[in-house]
């Protein structure tokens, strides 16, 4: 496993059913190494920090290989890493493998999975389709957010090795599938709202969601 490049992105401006709104998604990718901090990757900005950054969504990491899916799915739009608006294009991990609670050294830094990216509809103004968002989750590949567990510096083509697995078990993969095929998944609803791991907005939500069910 090894991290293939790093993304960092200014706010920029985009239209939205007729109005301006601030955006952080357009990446660029940058070069040498690069330091990551509590709540970002050093020149990365976040226009709305309700939903987007904070101590459990400090680095947005996507798996590299995902994007030749993407070509053959949606041959009609252009891909390239970096488009998906992620901090950190990976090789080796994904969202089937990947378990909230692990973490891994990569760097000087040391990294904690916390939970899947859940697109906003600033990802369809990125890829020029607001119907992509719904491709996006039906495909379950997220990608996921890391917290910083060790502040320090990057750079492309650092190993990444897992040094400790969260002895829960529940993948990233599963949490995304609590929000597309398994809505109704008790087993799997209580697996989320036992995980020692997975920060607690998302257990409430999925609390609620076990507490109305038959």
């Amino acid at each position: 496993m090894h991290l293939d490049s790093i993304y960092v992105g200014k706010l920029t401006k985009a239209e939205f059913n007729g109005h301006e709104i601030s955006t952080g998604i357009f990446k660029n990718k940058v070069d040498g190494p690069v330091r990551v901090s509590t709540f970002n990757v050093e020149g990365d900005k976040q226009a709305d920090l309700k939903v987007h950054g904070g101590v459990d969504k400090a680095v947005y990491a996507y798996p590299a290989e995902h994007y030749e899916f993407w070509k053959e799915e949606r041959s009609d739009l252009h891909f390239e890493k970096g488009n998906f608006g992620e901090n950190l294009s990976t090789y080796g991990l994904d969202e089937t493998n990947t378990f909230i609670g692990d973490v891994y050294e990569l760097g000087s830094i040391l990294l904690q999975v916390t939970s899947p990216r859940m697109p906003c509809f600033k990802l369809g103004i990125r890829m020029g389709d607001s119907r992509f968002i719904k491709d996006f989750m039906k495909a379950e590949k997220n990608g996921f957010y890391f917290k910083v567990l060790q502040e320090g510096t990057i750079e492309a083509g650092d190993e990444i090795r897992k040094i400790k697995e969260d002895g829960h078990q529940l993948s990233v993969r599963e949490v995304i599938q609590l929000y597309t095929t398994r809505k109704n998944d008790k087993e799997l609803l209580q697996k989320a709202v036992d995980s020692p791991s997975l920060p607690q907005d998302w257990v409430d939500h999925f609390e609620v969601i076990l507490t109305r069910l038959p």
